[in-house]
């Protein structure tokens, strides 16, 4: 294990000498803010996790079978997220990273690289689902009153669930990349794994399952118990740390143990037949990826005929622009994501209970419209975090070009901003009229939505076009690592502000308007001084959230490049 261990040290040695290379104000901000907000996350997983054991633990009788039942889901969901996440990670580690020429220069052994690769694949794929996860178990240890050993079991058996899941991965990748080069392999799992998800999901949600909850929708109690008693799979990893952690959580110490060495068991076994394949084929797929020809695209022309108003320069990095992201399958693909997801945000329109609650039905639509408008802002933040934040980042080595281009970096940045506030205006625009045609709202509120949403949504993409040129990352091997940087983190403080500010200064005109309409009376003097002067705060924030930010990211950028 000496040539693995050495292997492995690049990994350990920035995380030992972090602290003295960073030494320095701004990195100590970074850390703190990410933590804090990490932490944040972490502790708001725990105190939803403790609320709904609470709730589950007293319904009698059935309130354990409900833990339980949640408790099944979560490692199944979990299990899923380290297959797809390992998947795309063992991928790029054993096929994909810039290092492997240095590395398979070595005089070691190619199964020795492959073991310390996957090694490290298991820990970039496996160390968010189980921190995050944590809290959710420590919950359920401090509801059923488990002891240590609880903690100690639970601990192992979500490790040997991980090594399963990227085992399982790294078996597939392996086996696909003799068929298909892995440099084309990456956007084909990329795009299968979306679809996936997509077809899963609308699925689920679609059959309502937070009906498992409400006995009332079932003929009988025998009938309601029974479909939340359907055990798992017992040849999933998943069932094994599942029952072992189930046993643990009530006292059976034999249980718990029998169920985790039977997890470990098939961990030791499927790794060392992992490393016997990888022994025969990893070096030849390896090979094969190297040698892979390229693709050729045809030429796209009506693309440039679209654009035959705008100047010559501004026109071709427009066409540019639109050609990598349909060339993309990574980026493209999840158009298909976005489009189960809007589906799913309006669909819970339909099927919420207004009827039953005591709030009578026109209040509380018109409530539900407004509380909306930050709820779909919030979308568009996440869909600008993933689309157009990264845009300048994923230039990459190639920004020489536009550097030594005919246009200025002003131009440039307002190009990539344009290109992503026209589709996400019309998106969040389709998000706000069908759920408020849904809502059934008053012609006021489904004015002030639309006219609400067409002022925030440029000072949000301008923002992630700023910010994301402010705090560019051109090493980024892909889109999502330039979102979870520090930068990425400023952009959705700012942007949740913004949002928070504009819908706090609009809430009260918009009550008082609401109100007289409903009610058909008329507002005083004062009242329409203070709403007027409230709507004017709210298109001056806005007008400053479309100018600064572009300032702001075309001087840091000028900075970086000189």
């Amino acid at each position: 294990m000496n040539e693995v261990l050495t292997l492995l040290k690049p990994r350990i040695w920035p995380l030992k000498h972090r602290g003295v290379s960073n030494n320095n104000r701004g990195a100590a901000i970074k850390v703190f803010l990410i933590g804090a907000i990490g932490a944040l996350f972490w502790g708001g997983i725990f105190a939803i996790s403790m609320r709904v054991l609470h709730y589950f633990k007293g319904i009698e009788e059935i309130g354990d079978i409900l833990g339980y039942k949640l408790l099944s889901m979560i490692l199944i969901i979990s299990f899923a997220l380290l297959i797809f996440s390992s998947i795309l990670t063992s991928l790029s580690k054993l096929y994909l990273s810039r290092d492997l020429f240095l590395v398979h220069s070595m005089p070691v052994s190619s199964y020795k690289i492959f073991l310390s690769r996957w090694i490290d694949s298991i820990i970039d794929s496996s160390w968010m689902v189980i921190v995050f996860t944590l809290p959710v178990f420590i919950a359920y240890g401090i509801i059923y009153q488990s002891g240590a050993f609880y903690y100690a079991n639970s601990m192992f058996a979500l490790l040997s669930l991980a090594i399963n899941a990227s085992a399982i991965s790294t078996f597939v990748v392996m086996a696909a990349v003799i068929l298909i080069p892995a440099t084309r392999m990456k956007s084909i799992f990329i795009f299968m794994g979306i679809l996936f998800f997509v077809v899963i999901y609308l699925a689920i949600r679609l059959l309502r399952p937070e009906q498992l909850v409400d006995p009332e929708v079932f003929d009988t109690v025998l009938v309601y118990i029974t479909s939340l008693q359907t055990p798992s799979s017992p040849y999933l990893p998943s069932t094994w740390v599942y029952d072992s952690i189930k046993a643990s959580l009530t006292g059976s110490v034999t249980g718990g143990l029998f169920h985790n060495a039977l997890s470990w068991s098939f961990a030791g076994t499927i790794a060392f037949v992992l490393i016997i394949v990888a022994d025969a084929i990893y070096f030849r797929g390896f090979s094969k990826t190297q040698t892979a020809s390229a693709r050729v695209f045809k030429k796209a022309k009506a693309s440039e005929r679209i654009f035959n108003f705008l100047p010559g320069p501004v026109k071709s990095f427009t066409v540019k622009e639109i050609k990598t992201f349909l060339r993309d399958q990574t980026q493209w693909s999840q158009l298909f994501l976005i489009a189960a997801l809007i589906v799913i945000y309006i669909y819970n329109f339909k099927v919420l209970p207004l009827e039953k609650s005591p709030i009578k039905t026109i209040y509380l639509q018109n409530l539900f419209s407004f509380l909306n408008m930050g709820l779909a802002l919030f979308v568009l933040t996440a869909i600008t975090a993933r689309f157009a934040y990264p845009a300048v980042s994923q230039e990459k080595e190639a920004f020489w070009l536009v550097k030594s281009s005919p246009i200025s970096l002003k131009t440039f940045l307002w190009i990539k901003f344009f290109i992503y506030y026209l589709p996400l205006l019309i998106l969040t625009e389709i998000l706000i009229i069908a759920t408020n045609i849904l809502l059934q709202v008053t012609p006021f509120m489904m004015a002030l939505s639309v006219i609400t949403v067409f002022f925030l949504v440029p000072g949000i993409v301008a923002m992630g076009i700023g910010l994301g040129a402010a705090y560019p990352d051109f090493k980024a091997e892909n889109p999502n690592q330039t979102v979870t940087s520090f930068g990425g983190l400023v952009f959705m403080i700012l942007c949740a502000g913004y949002i928070g500010l504009v819908i706090v200064i609009e809430a009260g005109p918009v009550y008082n308007l609401f109100i007289a309409d409903i009610r058909a009376k008329t507002l005083t003097l004062a009242t329409w001084i203070w709403i007027i002067g409230s709507f004017t705060v709210a298109f001056v924030f806005s007008l400053a959230a479309i100018v600064f930010p572009m300032r702001f990211g075309e001087r840091r950028l000028a900075k970086l490049l000189t």
